[in-house]
């Protein structure tokens, strides 16, 4: 009886190990695909801080909602958890998968996002980056687009108040990537 225990045991510490190795290269790909993004590559020098979202949910006919789970970084350094959600009514239908990165140019506006009631207002943008294709794609509703060219990396992105904010769609069909209307949680490391 004790050994079936120990090994229960074992085999549960060892899922607990894999769960979190998987968890530590979602984030490594996605901060990758970011770095490696000519529109999102040179926000890791500009910024104070950022948080990415490696897989953000969005479904829904009519009314939608979407969620996802993140980890915040200040100045390269893993120093919180994070979630976004948000729920929206309009014309829309389906779902879609995506990876979404937020740059906080200073420290006044991180300070605003660890705060705890964070969000996106109406007129916040996010660039798209189109992965492993030509030409230029874009978003409905949130006006946002993006080269694939890295030299038009510049005007592809920029800071909106502070934040500058870029999604890479992994999959899934909706009307478009939204981000004004997203909230924020914030959960330091250790708490």
């Amino acid at each position: 009886m004790k050994s079936i225990a120990t090994r229960f045991m074992f085999a549960a510490l060892l899922a607990s190990t894999a769960m979190t190795v998987q968890a530590d290269d979602d984030y490594s790909n996605a901060i990758k695909r970011f770095k490696d993004a000519g529109e999102s590559a040179g926000f890791f020098q500009l910024s104070y801080a950022y948080v990415v979202f490696p897989a953000v949910g969005k479904a829904g006919f009519i009314i939608a909602g979407q969620h996802g789970e993140g980890r915040v970084y200040e100045k390269g350094k893993y120093v919180a958890d994070a979630s976004i959600t948000e729920v929206s009514a309009g014309l829309q239908a389906g779902g879609q998968e995506f990876t979404e990165i937020i740059f906080f140019q200073n420290k006044g506006v991180f300070d605003s996002f660890k705060g705890g009631s964070f969000e996106l207002g109406a007129k916040a943008q996010a660039t798209v980056i189109t992965l492993a294709a030509e030409g230029k794609a874009g978003t409905d509703s949130s006006n946002a687009s993006a080269s694939t060219d890295k030299t038009n990396a510049s005007a592809a992105g920029s800071f909106q108040n502070g934040v500058a904010v870029f999604t890479i769609v992994k999959g899934g069909l909706m009307a478009g990537i939204s981000v004004s209307g997203q909230k924020f949680s914030y959960k330091p490391v250790g708490h």
